[in-house]
């Protein structure tokens, strides 16, 4: 059944609903917020008969909705059994991240009837979970600031759909003392290199600096793995793009963040870059000690 791009947008509590919904009303999408799941399939019959006037919609469901939200299940089930189609963006954040949010924000927790934050993000979580499971997208807020979120909402929802060039592929930087980004595709461990830290005048800089990057790519390890790591994601990313995948989170960890991975994530960043893939460069632990 033809229609307008409808996408439900829910997610935890404080992973930054509101902030995607701003940056999706800003690429043009109509959006309705805590719409009562039992609505949505009357609401997607109204936009079938639009006759174009609405492309793009996006409607946040979570559990605001309180007893309501627990018919989620159901409804998307009718909607895919009347035949419209649909697409599900879940944010999340860790449970640390969230508490923080709330804790800096003053704001009581949809769930709260007790005073204990912590308790209660766990509970949603669980109530959740099977949507989650059902999500086409994933995106994981913890390290994301607000720009950086509506930069990835643009950069997913912002372009036609049927661009065969749409793949927006993240090259992520990472300390794996600090843990593995969330919502990777692709997790490539370089700390078999040579380690940048242990000479005394590269310590204090980073991978974005020139003489690390020199120390680093002028590895012959370093030279042989690059081929092979190219090799690989020049072989993936096609495929990735035939199954329709509209995003790919690559992220390179070394010990810290600071050197190694950092080094190479711009390295493949660019080389993507100059082979005309949209691509995005962060580098998550790049600051911390």
């Amino acid at each position: 059944m033809a229609g307008p791009r409808l996408l439900i947008v829910t997610g935890m509590s404080g992973a930054g609903k509101t902030q995607a919904v701003q940056s999706l009303e800003d690429l043009g999408y109509f959006c309705v917020d805590n719409l009562p799941p039992a609505l949505i399939p009357k609401f997607a019959e109204l936009l079938s008969q639009a006759n174009g006037k609405v492309d793009r919609v996006a409607l946040v469901v979570d559990i605001r909705g309180g007893a309501f939200f627990n018919q989620v299940i159901e409804v998307l089930n009718d909607l895919t059994q009347q035949g419209y189609k649909y697409e599900i963006l879940f944010l999340e954040a860790s449970n640390e991240t969230l508490v923080r949010r709330y804790k800096e924000s003053r704001r009581r927790h949809p769930l709260d009837n007790h005073g204990e934050v912590l308790q209660v993000i766990q509970e949603e979580r669980e109530l959740l979970r099977e949507i989650r499971g059902r999500a086409n997208n994933i995106i994981e807020t913890s390290s994301l600031t607000n720009s950086q979120l509506k930069g990835q909402i643009v950069a997913q929802y912002g372009g036609d759909r049927n661009d065969t060039n749409s793949l927006l592929i993240t090259v992520i930087s990472f300390g794996y003392k600090y843990g593995i980004p969330l919502d990777s595709d692709l997790v490539i461990d370089v700390r078999f290199l040579p380690n940048p830290h242990y000479i005394p005048e590269l310590r204090c800089l980073t991978g974005n600096d020139e003489p690390v990057q020199k120390h680093v790519l002028s590895q012959d390890v370093t030279k042989e793995f690059m081929e092979k790591l190219l090799d690989f994601v020049n072989f993936l990313i096609p495929h990735y793009q035939n199954e329709g995948k509209a995003t790919l989170m690559i992220a390179i960890g070394c010990t810290g963040g600071m050197h190694r991975s950092v080094t190479l994530a711009n390295k493949l960043g660019d080389i993507l870059t100059e082979r005309n893939y949209r691509v995005n460069v962060r580098h998550r632990d790049i600051m911390r000690v």
